[in-house]
């Protein structure tokens, strides 16, 4: 018969578990830890003076108008977030074939940024670089007549006027986010023989055709209607099969003059993020995208998942993975999470 009382301890030199016995303990040997100074918080931003506009399929994201978009911004600087990204919604009746409306002066995402630059110029403004906002069908540059397809070089010609406009008009960094070919380095020479060579770019380098991006679509407008199928872009995305053709993408962009690496999607990409962290000496950042932030809400709502749990654990893979700057829509609860509010 076995006796109860007594069990005699094991021989363990190791007992890993005694770094777990408390909350205080488990705080010293944590070996991730996702700090405000990592998030930008992505926002949408349209003409006009309205009140904001909820974005159905993205809880608690809206569609911010300029005077929104202040008090907005200044609510997270209040939380320690220092940067946002901002995307544009394009009225359609703006929008053509060639997203001509990009590159006019009148546009008028670029009043925007200058009255946010105005207002809290401490705060770091990331603007896309990209047609699809303004393009009447939706995919992030000019249609080849003969092929169908989106003309690689004539649509980083328009893209480089778009950057230099978004320097001008007081933007940090801009994100080209488009996949074109050769565009990073196109752009580098602009802004420099502008007189913008201290306007940062942050180059999506591994932008994936993924299935993640659909909320996204719907906030700025670039959706196709109900019923329609999706957009094509596996010609200019990556495939998502492809490691070392992301590695590839993430080098020519640092040779041609990127400040800043990103990965998109990230939760989903962690061996990508990991990949690229482990090949550059320039700054990996992440994008934890629409649908992803989409995907743990609707959980969340049913029952199924801890919101605030399942947030925050998703952020601590993409960052333990090697990102060292978050793109994520979670960064605002983040921040108030951080400061326990």
């Amino acid at each position: 018969m076995i006796n109860s009382a007594y069990t005699p301890p094991l021989d363990l030199i190791r007992r890993p578990r005694r770094n777990r016995q408390s909350a205080a303990i488990r705080a010293l040997v944590r070996e991730t830890r996702v700090h405000v100074d990592d998030l930008i918080q992505p926002l949408f931003v349209k003409d006009g003076n309205g009140g904001p506009e909820a974005i159905g399929s993205m809880p608690g994201l809206e569609r911010l108008s300029v005077k929104s978009l202040v008090k907005e911004a200044n609510e997270l600087v209040k939380l320690g977030i220092r940067a946002v990204a901002l995307f544009p919604t394009i009225d359609p009746v703006l929008k053509d074939a060639r997203g001509k409306y990009a590159v006019m002066a009148r546009n008028w995402f670029f009043g925007t940024i200058r009255h946010l630059k105005n207002e809290i110029p401490e705060l770091l403004v990331v603007a896309d670089v990209a047609l699809d906002p303004y393009t009447s069908h939706g995919h992030d540059g000019v249609l080849d007549a003969n092929s169908g397809d989106v003309a690689n070089d004539e649509t980083v010609h328009i893209l480089t006027q778009y950057a230099s406009l978004l320097a001008a008009s007081g933007t940090d960094i801009v994100a080209p986010s488009d996949m074109m070919d050769g565009r990073i380095g196109a752009i580098r020479d602009e802004l420099d023989r502008e007189g913008f060579s201290q306007t940062s770019i942050l180059a999506y380098a591994a932008k994936f055709a993924s299935a993640y991006y659909g909320p996204f679509r719907d906030a700025v407008g670039s959706a196709k209607s109900k019923g329609v199928p999706a957009l094509d872009k596996r010609t200019y995305q990556l495939d998502p099969a492809n490691l070392r053709e992301a590695l590839l993408e993430a080098r020519l962009d640092e040779d041609q003059g990127a400040d800043i690496l990103m990965v998109k999607p990230a939760g989903l990409y962690l061996d990508v993020i990991s990949a690229v962290k482990a090949g550059t000496t320039l700054p990996v950042a992440a994008y934890q995208v629409s649908g992803e932030y989409a995907q743990i809400h609707a959980a969340a709502h049913a029952g199924w998942l801890d919101l605030e749990k399942a947030r925050d654990e998703s952020l601590l893979a993409i960052k333990r993975a090697g990102a060292d700057i978050l793109l994520t829509y979670f960064a605002k609860d983040v921040a108030k999470s951080l400061k326990n509010l």
